[in-house]
């Protein structure tokens, strides 16, 4: 409802419909920005009911999105308990699974029996952020197992926690990282995961939802990346123009420099181009097959690691297979520059007496350029990564700048080794 209504006053109106018990739900699938005018707009009552009843990992990431002064002012609004728990959450490092986790869980102990943990869920289940799985814990607070709630239904009341724990479990380290954190769901196929602290003390559990939002931040700056910005920090139509003119400009520059290179190749074969001006009909169709090919295996290569499905170590395997995808890609390519060529010279005369060696220039210099833009395409992400920076980085239009250079040095360099003698 609320990503439909554009005007504010028309989404605090509605809001003030919900009804009281439903309106911590509602806020907190509302987006920060939505969430910061919301609150801005309440009385101070009516801040501190939302903010002491939002659940604890929502509460986090709204405190370290907006800024200091108003994160200072919100914390103030706090009860005891809720502002020891948003100050222990928030001293966790940025981007660590501490600042997704949440303290409200349910966890007992092995010597209970199946019928006193039906009686504690009972009671204290409802504040529980999911009852999937029932932690058990000892005296010290140490994670020793974890159980699906079903086998507590399905045991006998009389039976003892113990006799269902086989004390093998899967967590989480509060301060690991969140990307590492989405492997581990995406493996493990889990609704929520216990997270402990450095002594292996259960600290909290990370739900599925947080893991979600996470997969999709990532997937948005990739994407950003990918099209050569600056991943932006805020929803495209709610950031400043300045902020928006910031994060493109700096690539832009970059890309804009290194075409400046593309007029320097030209400029280096200016005699070439003097001689044979048909060549120079050729130049787009040669630099977009290679800058073409060279963005796909990027996107490819990126998604892949992104996934976990390629390693760097793996980087022998994949140049192999792009030899091969990339030499089939550049023949079929070739094959068709070749036989333009050869259609369009059966009616005119526009490629001169010699258009034969000018297409087998051409459909060597496609499959060339071709093969180059997926080497280097696929190639460029692993070496990012190898470095310790982002694979993404190596955006579609960087790797199209890089192969549009080179594209016409091989371009030019076939052309004087099949033509000289006759149009050079």
């Amino acid at each position: 409802m609320f990503k439909e209504i554009d005007d504010f006053e028309d989404q605090a109106y509605f809001f003030q419909l919900i009804p009281a018990e439903l309106e911590t739900e509602v806020f907190d699938y509302l987006n920060v920005n939505q969430q910061l005018a919301l609150l801005n707009s309440f009385d101070e009552a009516h801040k501190r009911f939302i903010l002491n009843t939002m659940s604890p990992d929502d509460r986090t990431t709204l405190f370290s999105t907006v800024n200091s002064r108003d994160s200072v002012r919100f914390i103030n609004l706090l009860d005891v308990e809720n502002r020891t728990v948003a100050l222990n959450l928030l001293g966790y490092p940025i981007n660590s699974t501490g600042r997704l986790m949440t303290p409200w869980y349910i966890a007992v102990q092995k010597n209970w029996t199946v019928q006193e943990t039906l009686d504690y869920i009972r009671k204290f289940g409802k504040t529980s952020e999911t009852l999937n799985h029932i932690y058990v814990t000892d005296p010290e607070g140490h994670l020793i197992d974890d159980i699906i709630v079903s086998e507590f239904l399905l045991a006998s009341p009389n039976e003892k926690v113990e006799a269902l724990m086989d004390y093998k479990f899967l967590a989480l380290d509060s301060y690991g990282d969140q990307e590492t954190d989405v492997d581990v769901f995406r493996k493990n196929n889990r609704i929520a995961l216990p997270v402990v602290n450095r002594e292996g003390i259960l600290v909290g559990i990370v739900t599925v939802d947080d893991i979600l939002d996470v997969v999709n931040e990532e997937n948005t700056e990739d994407i950003q990346k990918l099209g050569g910005s600056e991943p932006l920090d805020a929803p495209y139509l709610e950031i400043s123009l300045m902020s928006l003119y910031k994060k493109r400009v700096v690539w832009l520059i970059v890309l804009f420099i290194g075409e400046m290179l593309t007029a320097s190749a030209m400029g280096a074969f200016q005699d070439e181009i003097a001689k044979a001006v048909v060549l120079s009909l050729f130049v787009p169709l040669i630099i977009s097959s290679g800058g073409n090919s060279g963005s796909q295996a990027a996107t490819l290569i990126i998604r892949a690691m992104a996934l976990g499905e390629i390693k760097i170590k793996d980087w022998y395997r994949v140049i192999k297979r792009e030899l091969i995808t990339g030499a089939l890609l550049g023949v079929s390519l070739g094959i068709i520059g070749f036989l333009r060529i050869a259609l369009w010279s059966l009616f005119s005369n526009i490629y001169g007496p010699h258009w034969m060696l000018v297409g087998i220039t051409v459909g060597f210099t496609v499959i060339g350029v071709v093969l180059w833009g997926t080497i280097s395409g696929s190639m460029l992400p692993l070496l990012l990564k190898r470095c310790g920076l982002d694979p993404a980085t190596s955006s579609a239009p960087f790797v199209a700048t890089i192969v549009d250079v080179t594209g016409l040095v091989i371009y030019f360099s076939i052309a004087m080794f099949i033509l000289k003698g006759t149009v050079l």
